[in-house]
């Protein structure tokens, strides 16, 4: 955001206090909101918006996989297809990655998320030596890369470095692409510590934590000692994802993975459980109760197959969800939401499953997603309110899926009509980074993630 411009009027907007006119935004030089007015007056160097929104936080994402938009459609000569058969294709693509390929892609797809109307995003970022297994000379080299990306786009990073181990519960040892994401606990701190000083100088938002990937990739005991050094900071892992991965931690440890990890770890509000697709009733419920965030991903859970999550028990048990984008190979934070809705209604026969008395069903989704984001990336915001960072979002009235509606039905218009074509511009931490619809950097990020990507193919 330009020195000049440090206010937003918006004819509509929606702060903590709910649906309100005629409210100006004053953001100080750091990016945090100093002042929220209703029924006011433009200064003369505001920023004029119609809708004006907190914006969604993507607390799940590896960029590399944008790049893969296109190669994992074909039928494999092997058969049924499923996550396991995606996740081969995937291994032998992030092989071929380089670092200046890594940064390029994660750079346009933060300008992508950005455009959706995302703010900020937690990147779990698990991709960390060279093909092979062999560090680089920097160990935190693509850390610092996904850092680089995210400076140069303005996006609000919370960088979660992840530990990987083992190729299974059993123990065994990591092949093929996997050797790039190994570490043992020292030589994952190690790498953390390079990992968080890139992160911090992205910005005075930035946020750091980190994600053992999932109980396949990383045992009991680093798990625990995982847990007890990087303690007060966001903890993310996949969990409960596929039926195989359950099947495969009831036969090494008695239990399913869900109610292992409730049982022997302190899942607490810090944590985020990426995925929790094969939960059981129980584990629903338990899950709502323990304060952690789920990380649901509708999009990338429907292109893999992963099943349909228990999201009406547990909104209605009153739990906490975020979404995410993980794949990337679509990012929209309406366009998630809407799949959410629609993969429940799918299953009950039903419509407007999750609800909540008093609000419609797309101010539920948006607000629980918005205080879920937020408290899953450890970042002060989801809120139009004093204090918390300029984290906004501005809709085109004239969007044909909003025009004419106002209060709740604007965000029921957007969620379940609308895509990121309604966005007009988008504030991460007062950064103004996306103007009429474009980021600001669109066309150079673009250029050369264009010359990288045609690199990529050629090697596919």
């Amino acid at each position: 955001m330009s020195e000049a411009k440090k206010s937003v009027f918006a004819s509509t907007a929606l702060t903590e206090r709910g649906w309100e006119r005629d409210v100006l935004v004053q953001i100080d030089p750091t990016g945090q909101i100093v002042s929220v007015k209703a029924n006011s007056t433009a200064s003369d160097n505001s920023h004029r918006a119609a809708i004006l929104l907190p914006a969604q936080a993507n607390l799940h994402s590896h960029t590399f996989q944008r790049a893969m938009a296109g190669l994992s459609e074909a039928r494999s000569p092997a058969g049924r297809d499923s996550f396991w058969t995606w996740r081969e294709i995937m291994y032998r693509f992030l092989d071929i990655l380089d670092p200046d390929d890594i940064e390029a892609i994660a750079a346009f797809a933060f300008v992508e998320m950005l455009e959706s109307g995302y703010s900020s995003v937690a990147e779990f970022h698990y991709v960390h030596h060279q093909p092979g297994g062999t560090p680089y000379a920097s160990l935190g080299e693509l850390s610092e890369r996904i850092a680089a990306a995210a400076s140069a786009t303005g996006i609000g990073l919370t960088l979660l470095p992840v530990a990987y181990a083992q190729g299974g519960v059993d123990g065994r040892a990591l092949a093929g692409g996997q050797l790039r994401f190994g570490n043992d606990v020292e030589r994952f701190s190690k790498l953390a510590l390079a990992a968080e000083k890139a992160a911090r100088q992205t910005g005075p938002d930035a946020g750091f934590g980190v994600a053992p990937h999932s109980i396949r990739a990383v045992g009991e005991r680093d798990l625990l000692e995982l847990e007890r050094r990087f303690a007060a900071m966001p903890f993310h892992i996949h969990i409960a994802e596929q039926l195989p991965e359950l099947e495969e931690v009831q036969a090494a440890y008695g239990q399913r993975s869900m109610s292992w990890l409730l049982d022997h770890l302190p899942v607490n509000d810090r944590w985020c459980l990426i995925h929790s697709t094969h939960m059981t009733p129980e584990e629903t419920l338990r899950v709502a109760a323990s304060g952690a965030v789920v990380g649901l991903c509708p999009l990338t859970e429907a292109s893999l197959g992963d099943g349909i999550f228990d999201g009406v028990r547990y909104l209605g048990a009153g739990g906490r969800f975020g979404t995410g984008s993980d794949s990337n190979i679509r990012i929209s934070p309406s366009e998630e939401l809407r799949q959410l809705e629609y993969s429940q209604r799918l299953r009950d026969v039903s419509r407007v499953t999750l609800c909540v008395e008093g609000k419609s069903n797309g101010r539920t989704l948006y607000d629980t997603a918005l205080a879920g984001g937020v408290q899953a990336l450890g970042r002060n915001g989801g809120s139009l309110a004093v204090g918390k960072w300029a984290d906004m979002v501005a809709l085109n009235a004239n969007d044909p899926a909003i025009l004419g509606l106002d209060g709740d039905r604007l965000l029921d218009g957007w969620i379940f009509a609308g895509d990121r074509h309604a966005v007009t511009d988008v504030w991460s931490a007062g950064r103004h980074v996306v103007h009429d619809g474009r980021h600001h950097t669109r066309e150079k990020i673009f250029s050369t993630y264009k010359t990288r990507l045609a690199s990529v193919l050629e090697r596919v």
